[in-house]
């Protein structure tokens, strides 16, 4: 498996963005944000995408907006993880944060698991995101309702 920046595999990616999320932007607390305009990086084995992390840098810190892997369970997100906090150690940020909803325990697991903390938590904020976009789903395949929002940050600089 290789890290490559998104760019170079933007074409590739769009596609297979709406497919998993069912459009191009993702809207969370933190604004609205299209995979079209971010920067990245994509997870490759054999010529083919098998992960992609996309994020924005803000002052001092970078934001994951998207972290998806299509092979669970093989370090995938671990390394497209790593090259992120990399990438802000170089910037010289001061800490990587993420949003992720109340009913995806897997990404919270995923995330405290790798040194984050729950920072912040805006109560009943997919409501809000829902109007703007309203593909996004009442229920998780897990049976919780997909209501609230959770921020969660790594300090990369002392």
């Amino acid at each position: 498996m290789s890290i490559h920046p998104l760019a170079p595999y933007r074409q590739q990616v769009v596609p297979l963005f709406q497919r998993l999320w069912g459009a191009t932007n993702m809207v969370v607390s933190s604004g609205q944000y299209d995979i079209r305009n971010l920067d990245g990086f994509v997870a490759v084995v054999e010529q083919q995408i098998v992960g992609v992390l996309s994020y924005v840098i803000k002052p001092d810190e970078l934001e994951i907006i998207s972290l998806d892997s299509l092979r669970p369970n093989q370090g995938i997100g671990s390394q497209l993880m790593h090259a992120a906090e990399q990438l802000a150690q170089e910037q010289q940020l001061q800490r990587i944060a993420v949003i992720t909803t109340n009913d995806n325990l897997h990404a919270l697991a995923f995330y405290q698991k790798r040194g984050y903390q729950i920072r912040a938590v805006f109560p009943d904020a997919v409501a809000k995101a829902r109007a703007i976009k309203p593909e996004i789903p009442l229920v998780a395949e897990n049976g919780l309702p997909i209501r609230d929002e959770l921020q969660l940050a790594k300090k990369i600089q002392e």
